[in-house]
């Protein structure tokens, strides 16, 4: 038997009214999800432990099978990982975004912020602008480091875990008060304002329509990770296919072999029939019992707040992604379960992630007997399945 999960990040959502009422998912033409839901178990799991906050890192380690009460230490260190940068036991990991805040002439407190991504930046042009914000902030205590597309990192020596907001829980809202309180990080964030506006970068994005990359934004603190390995936790031997830094690194922290796919950027157009067939062959050629694809895009149409695009990401994943590991796997003759859910919801009314349960489905292909419903959020509430602990979710995937 082989397994995976496909992990549709922030898919989840609330009806919405210009669908009439149904949800992104309910209203996305899905026809490879409507048909293996009527083979398929379908619930809710709650992936976010009660009192810890709803972000991709709690609730993807929840989905992997690592309950974030014991394994989590913040967002950031298991950035690292995937960089490859050493932390020592005192250092605290940041994450370190290239956002967009206002063109103005306000004050910085007084900006607003535009954009958590930066018209989803590419790493090149994020890399010219993160040597720049070195070269003007970098010293003994604080190192920089790139990452991915407008996702970076800092590495603070000595540091504090210091309470700090994400740049997309704020979207549209004046900073100030969302500014770190920690002088030294509040401090570099208003110079890497100073040294980005004017960038001639900037101004050529700006040029094509773009938004300016013009500010770093400080977020997700933590402490060197510790966690077990895959393979002995679970018996299985796993793959991570990824564009996502954090997801990379939980891969690394938990021992699984990471999966780098060409054109796989975690944007809207990322290669997604790529991430697929990277799965089936690590499955059916290498010798891997699990995989574990992971597809960023609904999460940042969630962010972005557009109905249509999200729309896009969904139907996206179920035909080049779903489809292409179902009939592939079929056409091999290999039997397996497939488990596909989001992590969190991204609801487009508040672009950003809630806490609610979110709808999963478990398809085995060696079950046949035929179900009434199709996946969704409605669905998965009606069914009366419902997984209360998100980290014993994975349980139920290889129970059989």
């Amino acid at each position: 038997m082989k397994y995976v999960i496909v992990l549709g990040d922030g898919m989840a959502d609330e009806p919405i009214e210009e669908l009439g009422g149904k949800t992104p998912l309910e209203y996305a033409n899905t026809p490879e999800m409507d048909r293996l839901s009527k083979l398929s178990e379908i619930g809710l799991v709650h992936t976010i432990p009660e009192g810890m906050s709803p972000g991709s890192d709690t609730a993807n380690l929840s989905v992997l099978g690592y309950d974030p009460k014991q394994y989590y230490t913040g967002r950031s260190p298991l950035e690292a990982l995937s960089i490859g940068v050493p932390m020592k036991d005192t250092d605290i990991a940041i994450r370190c975004n290239i956002v967009t805040v206002s063109v103005d002439d306000k004050p910085y407190e007084e900006k607003t912020i535009i954009d958590h991504s930066s018209s989803e930046i590419s790493t090149e042009d994020a890399a010219v602008l993160l040597e720049a914000v070195r070269e003007g902030l970098e010293n003994d205590i604080y190192k920089y480091y790139l990452g991915t597309s407008y996702r970076h990192l800092t590495i603070w020596d000595k540091g504090s875990v210091v309470p700090l907001t994400p740049p997309h829980d704020i979207l549209g809202k004046v900073i100030g008060e969302y500014l770190p309180k920690e002088e030294a990080l509040r401090e570099m964030m208003k110079k890497s304002y100073d040294i980005l506006a004017n960038h001639p970068l900037n101004i050529e994005r700006m040029n094509k329509g773009l938004n300016p990359a013009n500010s770093i934004w400080f977020w997700g603190a933590g402490t060197k990770p510790c966690l077990s390995s895959f393979e002995e936790k679970y018996g299985k031997k796993g793959v991570m296919i990824s564009a996502v830094d954090l997801l990379k690194g939980i891969g690394v922290g938990a021992s699984m072999t990471n999966i780098i796919v060409p054109g796989a950027d975690g944007t809207l157009h990322t290669n997604y029939e790529g991430k697929a067939d990277a799965a089936v062959k690590a499955l059916t050629e290498d010798g891997y019992d699990f995989a574990y694809i992971h597809v960023e895009a609904p999460d940042e149409m969630g962010h972005q707040g557009s109905v249509e695009r999200k729309i896009q990401a969904i139907e996206f994943l179920d035909e080049k992604v779903i489809k292409r590991v179902a009939t592939a796997l079929d056409e091999k003759g290999a039997q397996y379960r497939m488990m596909v859910l989001p992590d969190h919801p991204t609801p487009i009314c508040v672009r950003t992630h809630t806490s609610s349960p979110v709808p999963y489905m478990l398809y085995d292909s060696t079950d046949k007997k035929s179900k009434s419903w199709n996946y969704n959020e409605k669905d998965g509430k009606a069914s009366g399945n419902f997984i209360a602990k998100g980290h014993e979710a994975i349980i139920r995937l290889f129970e059989k």
